[in-house]
């Protein structure tokens, strides 16, 4: 029980850093404003979180929340290609109408000069697993193809969304980000089916 409750405060913090980053901007949000919106303490956020530029990081995480949220609203007919699909859509939604281009950014930036954990290449996340899951899934069922091992082709999938972000980033959100990677996933998987 201990694990959930410590789950929560820090899925608190994460949430409300994030919320506040999208309608305050980054450099305007406090730690102090993400403390009074999560309901924690001090202690509690810096238990989790050196400061500030730490959370950068911490998107990973809410990611991976919904993730979870959309694993339990499969429909027992979807097969795996239309599984990737929807979590492509509801995710992209969700960065589209909830992170800023700029956050989004210094997450990516962030990874690429970090010492530290990669914590979007991290297979230990929902992220990771999920994918494998679906992917060793439709190649049992016949779905997807089996002269391609499970982990090469969740580690293309991660790449195309990696470089889909990516373009949306230096693109400047000029192009709808949940449109343009649906579009352009239906031909990426069908290189695999």
């Amino acid at each position: 029980m201990k694990k959930k409750n410590t789950r929560n405060t820090k899925g608190r913090i994460v949430s409300s850093a994030w919320k506040l980053f999208y309608e305050q901007g980054y450099d305007e949000t406090t730690i102090d404003d993400i403390i009074e919106d999560s309901g924690t303490s001090k202690g509690s956020f810096y238990h989790y979180f050196a400061g500030k530029d730490a959370l950068l990081s911490s998107l990973s995480y809410l990611f991976d929340e919904k993730y979870e949220e959309l694993m339990d609203s499969f429909e027992p007919s979807m097969g795996c290609i239309d599984k990737l699909i929807y979590l492509n859509h509801e995710v992209f939604l969700m960065i589209e109408n909830s992170v800023s281009i700029d956050l989004l950014a210094r997450l990516l930036s962030s990874q690429l000069i970090t010492t530290g954990e990669r914590h979007l290449l991290d297979h230990n996340r929902t992220y990771y697993k999920l994918l494998r899951q679906i992917i060793s899934d439709g190649q049992s069922n016949g779905e997807m193809r089996r002269d391609v091992s499970v982990n090469d082709i969740v580690k293309a999938y991660a790449l195309f969304e990696r470089g889909i972000m990516y373009d949306w980033c230096l693109c400047n959100g000029e192009y709808s980000l949940c449109q343009y990677s649906g579009s352009m996933l239906t031909m990426f998987l069908n290189g695999y089916q």
